[in-house]
């Protein structure tokens, strides 16, 4: 653990108060940051994008959140499936319960599914919130997760 546990409830509250900002009927995506290499077989540790991580206080690569306040699963959060051999190799990732624990999210799917649960959301809704640093120097020639989730 990099950390001792937050109360849930401040991501709970942290995204109530992002849900009032939303206009009627919209949702609002959060990809988490990539796993960047720094040779063949080496990375730099990971460090979860900031929003995403203010909004659930999950802190783990692969993560997507989806904020639907006119929804029946209001908040929506997608996990890189987990396993034994993940665990060797990669380091222990979050479960369902244990992201439910941290984040305050009960709706936590696996990101297998997310294509058919967003296709049917997005069908629902008249606007969609993509996550952008549009800082004057976050000019980067590295293509990010949300870039990428953009030009899908």
């Amino acid at each position: 653990m990099k950390y001792l546990q937050v109360d849930s409830q401040l991501f709970i509250n942290n995204r109530g108060e992002f849900s009032k900002k939303l206009k009627e009927n919209t949702l609002a995506i959060f990809n988490s940051n990539d796993i960047m290499p720094t040779n063949a077989d080496g990375t730099i540790p990971f460090r979860q994008n900031n929003d995403l991580f203010w909004l659930s206080g999950v802190d783990q690569e692969e993560s997507v959140l989806i904020v639907c306040p006119n929804n029946k699963e209001k908040e929506i959060l997608f996990l890189k499936e987990t396993s034994e051999l993940i665990a060797i190799w990669e380091g222990s990732k979050l479960t369902k319960e244990e992201a439910l624990n941290t984040s305050g999210i009960s709706a936590v799917y696996w990101l297998s599914e997310m294509e058919e649960k967003l296709e049917n959301l997005i069908s629902k809704c008249d606007g969609i919130y993509l996550n952008k640093n549009i800082h004057s120097r976050a000019a980067s020639k590295v293509q990010t997760r949300d870039d990428r989730f953009r030009n899908m």
